[in-house]
């Protein structure tokens, strides 16, 4: 089974409170999952990686065997892909988090989307944060 999955993690601030957002389809568009959890003070890039960290997660706990994943986040893309490299010691343990979840899947793909096409994820993020610290 492929599965579509739209990340994304922000912070107010940043660091600031932070939060991720996961929206999952099926490969016809159908919602199987929505899922988002506040971090506490945490970077923008923190953020991202946690978002990918639980969206990998639940396509395992789903049964997927092929993820596409969709994030709007250049450098996690650029750095998942192979194309830049990890420097921040936070993110190189999520991105080896990253990674030995990929080993659980047939195929795991990285695509960067513009902000406009993640809107899902992005509303998800926004919700975790309001609420633990109101609206902005």
């Amino acid at each position: 089974m492929k599965l579509i999955i739209y990340t994304d993690g922000g912070a107010r601030g940043n660091p600031g409170p932070a939060g991720l957002g996961v929206y999952i389809t099926d490969e016809e568009g159908n919602v199987v999952k929505e899922h988002s959890r506040y971090l506490g003070a945490q970077t923008n890039n923190y953020a991202e990686y946690m978002a990918i960290v639980d969206a990998l997660t639940h396509a395992k706990e789903l049964g997927a065997d092929e993820v596409a994943m969709r994030m709007d986040s250049e450098l996690a893309v650029r750095q998942l892909n192979g194309i830049y490299k990890v420097k921040n010691a936070a993110l190189a343990i999520l991105f080896m988090q990253v990674h030995n979840l990929r080993l659980s899947f047939r195929k795991v793909t990285f695509t960067h989307v513009r902000r406009e096409q993640n809107t899902h994820a992005d509303r998800l993020v926004n919700a975790a944060i309001d609420k633990h610290h109101g609206k902005r």
